[in-house]
């Protein structure tokens, strides 16, 4: 059982496409720090990416600049790929984030590969975009990669955050752009950091 059962069609391109579409479905098996609201477990990295996906189609009137939709969704679902070779980092992890970069530059080498060339350039450029946040669609879909584990963890009782030890200045640091980008939403993130912390699921420093 697995890919070594794959049939070929007799069609190189669409074999390569085929067997990757096969391979990303180990981002199930990718865990991730943030609890399920059901509290039933944590979730993987395909069910975030699903969920900010959706995200992409309700937030936009909060931006300051209109996004491409249907761009920040693709960014949305390709941008947590890598991590099928890279893990997850989790985002208040100091010592595992200083070889973040290089570890999925790596795995974006051998993931992208797989594909087509077009196809893997296409892909490769939009994880690019996304992790510089500098376009507007970038910067969108940044945002509900950070508003959505937030709203984890104010219905978690602050599950990641005391997992992890976080502290206040790492949570507020990580949602800037939001700030920036969707200041009406940042409102409300902050007002959730402020219960967090009265809570003591966040360290106040």
């Amino acid at each position: 059982m697995g890919i070594e059962d794959f049939l070929s069609s007799g069609n190189m391109r669409l074999d390569q496409q085929l067997k990757f579409t096969a391979e990303i479905d180990k981002m199930t098996s990718v865990y991730r720090r943030t609890m399920l609201i059901s509290g039933i477990r944590n979730e993987n990295d395909a069910e975030h990416s699903w969920h900010i996906a959706v995200m992409a189609l309700l937030f936009k009137e909060y931006c300051v600049e209109e996004p491409n939709i249907e761009r920040a969704m693709k960014m949305l679902v390709v941008h947590d790929l890598i991590e099928i070779y890279a893990g997850d980092t989790f985002a208040y992890d100091v010592k595992g984030n200083e070889s973040k970069a290089e570890r999925e530059a790596a795995a974006a080498d051998k993931l992208y590969a797989q594909l087509p060339p077009e196809q893997g350039a296409e892909l490769r450029a939009l994880w690019e975009e996304f992790d510089a946040m500098e376009t507007t669609d970038a910067k969108y879909a940044a945002c509900l990669d950070r508003i959505q584990p937030l709203l984890h963890n104010t219905l978690t009782e602050g599950h990641t955050w005391r997992d992890g030890g976080a502290v206040r200045s790492q949570v507020e640091a990580r949602i800037e752009i939001v700030r920036v980008f969707m200041p009406e939403v940042h409102k409300w993130l902050i007002k959730n950091i402020d219960r967090g912390v009265a809570l003591g699921w966040l360290k106040d420093e």
